[in-house]
């Protein structure tokens, strides 16, 4: 049996009402719509963009799609939560301004209300089983669990750590309070190569406990005090910070799969996804920079199944590039997020491809 994705063709040069108007055919196409009450708490979840990164998407870009919830529910809102590293989305009041100065202001928005949903600094959570895989509980965002549907929203970009961020990691890792986030990355062992290490100092200010120090001519890392963010390894210009790729980031992916299986199961089919298939990057939105795209803007897709979700839009994005630019990114077999979300029930690889007009 094959999952439906819905695809319509865009680039992020077309003006802002015509790519809202094909984010909200994508989202149309889901029929979450129709499952919307008119008293149900509705959690748009997005990711904001770090601090002067230009990637993320667009309020313009979603302004269909909150019309089209707004028309069912008054009580939507856009979701986020902290992150684990320190800076300008380590707290909800930086956040917030720092979702404004991107362009998510009332008016913009549709005087859609911002909630950082993991509370003031990342630390509201609520337990919520997992009922497949080997974590027995997931630490979600109080405001998410207490919502009645989601839409999750997804830029899709490299990662550093997963080589694919679509909508698998928007649910888990985004949906995960800090402590959440700190159990996903905890199986990162980082190490530096002193050979390659100058000892330039750059890991340290990137590093947001203090984990580094710079001994016997190059830096090193405590184990001890490192909570496997992965700043460092960005940081890094010469390629001196290495993990356990195999080990590691397949470790990773399988937490965040399983994170994202908890969330999906609180919402009983009242839940969709949207992939941005436009600026594609090398890393994150978390980066606080302007990347280069890696490959030509492919579109926006949607499913209700984030497993099929992010196969058809990876399967796009190496059909345009002729070449896997995940992996060349980083060498990171950034399917194992899908394969084990198929087997823990998080949706299905096998997907119908529909294009819309």
């Amino acid at each position: 049996m094959k999952s439906k994705v819905y695809f319509i063709k865009a680039h992020s040069r077309e003006d802002a009402k015509v790519l809202s108007d094909k984010a909200e055919k994508a989202f149309l196409a889901t029929g979450l719509t129709k499952k919307i009450d008119e008293d149900d708490f509705v959690a748009l979840k997005i990711h904001f963009g770090e601090k002067n990164n230009t990637g993320h998407i667009r309020a313009p870009w979603i302004n269909g799609i909150i019309r089209r919830v707004k028309e069912r529910t008054e009580r939507a809102f856009l979701a986020e939560t902290s992150t684990l590293y320190t800076g300008s989305r380590s707290n909800a009041v930086d956040h917030v301004r720092l979702a404004w100065s991107h362009g998510f202001t009332p008016r913009a928005v549709e005087d859609l209300p911002i909630l950082i949903t993991d509370g003031l600094l990342g630390g509201d959570f609520e337990e919520v089983k997992v009922k497949a895989g080997t974590l027995r509980s997931a630490k979600i965002a109080s405001g998410i669990v207490r919502s009645d549907a989601l839409v999750c929203l997804s830029h899709l970009t490299g990662h550093v750590l997963s080589g694919v961020g679509g909508a698998i990691k928007n649910l888990g890792m985004g949906c995960a309070a800090r402590p959440g986030k700190l159990e996903q990355h905890a199986v990162l062992h980082p190490r530096v190569n002193a050979k390659a290490c100058r000892n330039c100092g750059m890991c340290l200010e990137f590093c947001p406990t203090g984990a580094i120090v710079q001994a016997e001519g190059h830096a090193v890392i405590d184990d001890a005090k490192c909570i496997g963010c992965g700043e460092c390894l960005i940081a890094c210009k010469k390629g001196a910070v290495k993990f356990r790729w195999d080990e590691d980031a397949a470790r990773v992916q399988e937490k965040m799969a399983e994170y994202a299986r908890a969330v999906q199961t609180l919402f009983k089919g009242k839940i969709a996804f949207l992939n941005f298939a436009l600026r594609i990057t090398k890393d994150c939105d978390c980066m606080a920079t302007s990347r280069p795209a890696i490959v030509e803007d492919v579109g926006i897709l949607s499913s209700t199944d984030p497993v099929a979700l992010d196969q058809a839009s990876a399967d796009l994005v190496l059909e345009r590039a002729g070449k896997d630019v995940f992996r060349k990114g980083y060498d990171i077999d950034w399917a194992a997020q899908l394969r084990y979300g198929e087997k823990i029930g998080l949706g299905r690889t096998a997907y119908d491809l529909i294009e819309l007009d």
